[in-house]
């Protein structure tokens, strides 16, 4: 087997068939308890930079907007409110038992009216040309077994001047954050068999962060997909980046 036929799992390498099934293997033994760990890991920041994210989308009310690699559906309620009855969010999610905890969360908070759910691969999504107004991908995109397949696929659907937005773990600009928060995401895998009782998949969580491309390394793979006017805003000093790219229309 070549370097070719091989991804990243963490810092292993493995067959790129094995990635997909291995990374659905990890957010199925902790889907019950994902939103509890968000808020232990992020000290509960993670709901202000969903907010963030969500306002670098400039929905609007009636706009059509996927929410790619949705979870349990933090983002994807939000958006719910801002399009209104006009408009539709789909959230899905490659892990039906993500997806699954997603639904139940929406419906249950009220804000299911205008999601659907659909369980399909970034790579290949089974949408027409230029179906949304804006795409949004929150902590999924380093799981992607092919991310640049996976931004062309975006880019593909977008309408014209629709926007991709990308909140992902990233890395920090000073020294000194990096070695604070490299100690503490040390801990992460010991707290996640607490309160999951699964160890091995917050190790994994934590390896996926260091591999994942730098915010340069991002921008540049958006621009490559045909992305313009790509930007990157970083959050706690680049611990976490919100990756803003537009699709240029043709008369522009």
């Amino acid at each position: 087997m070549s370097k070719d036929d091989e991804t990243h799992f963490g810092f292993r390498s493995i067959p790129v068939a094995e990635k997909a099934g291995r990374v659905a293997e990890v957010f199925r033994s902790v889907a019950s308890r994902y939103d509890v760990m968000n808020d232990l890991m992020s000290l509960g920041t993670h709901r202000l930079m969903k907010q963030i994210a969500v306002e670098y989308t400039v929905a609007r009310r009636g706009h059509t907007i996927l929410d790619l690699a949705g979870g349990t559906g933090d983002l994807a309620a939000r958006l719910a409110r801002i399009v209104g009855d006009e408009g539709s969010v789909v959230l899905c999610d490659i892990n039906d038992a993500m997806l699954a905890e997603g639904r139940d969360r929406l419906i249950n908070q009220g804000v299911g009216r205008n999601v659907t759910y659909l369980q399909a691969d970034a790579e290949r999504l089974p949408f027409p040309d230029e179906t949304f107004n804006a795409v949004t991908i929150g902590f999924g995109l380093r799981n992607f077994t092919d991310k640049d397949a996976a931004l062309a696929e975006v880019w593909r659907i977008l309408r014209p001047h629709g926007r991709l937005v990308v909140l992902e773990f990233s890395t920090p600009e000073n020294a000194t954050v990096r070695n604070l928060y490299g100690s503490f995401t040390s801990i992460w895998p010991t707290v996640g068999k607490l309160v999951t009782g699964d160890r091995d998949s917050y190790q994994y969580l934590v390896e996926s962060i260091r591999v994942h491309p730098t915010q340069e390394v991002l921008r540049q793979m958006m621009l490559d997909a045909g992305f313009s006017r790509v930007d990157y805003h970083n959050l706690i000093n680049g611990v976490v980046a919100v990756h803003v790219g537009r699709k240029r229309h043709a008369s522009d």
